[in-house]
């Protein structure tokens, strides 16, 4: 017949192994590291820019049309 030290024992073991188990188990994750090259992005804000400029300047030609 166990006592309920015997029985506290028990479950404190348990649970110690519980823990040591995730412990190791989180020092064996392995690592992914990702790299990410600078991007050139000239090209799309060139592009952006002549379209704003291009709708400016349509836009005006429209409210003046004896501009040119």
């Amino acid at each position: 017949m166990t006592t309920q030290m015997e029985k506290r024992m028990t479950k404190r073991a348990l649970f110690m192994a519980l823990l040591a188990t995730g412990a190791l188990g989180a020092a064996c994750t392995p690592t992914v590291r990702i790299k990410v090259d600078p991007i050139n992005i000239y090209a799309k804000l060139d592009a952006d820019v002549r379209v704003r400029l291009d709708k400016e300047v349509q836009s005006l030609i429209q409210q003046n049309p004896n501009l040119f």
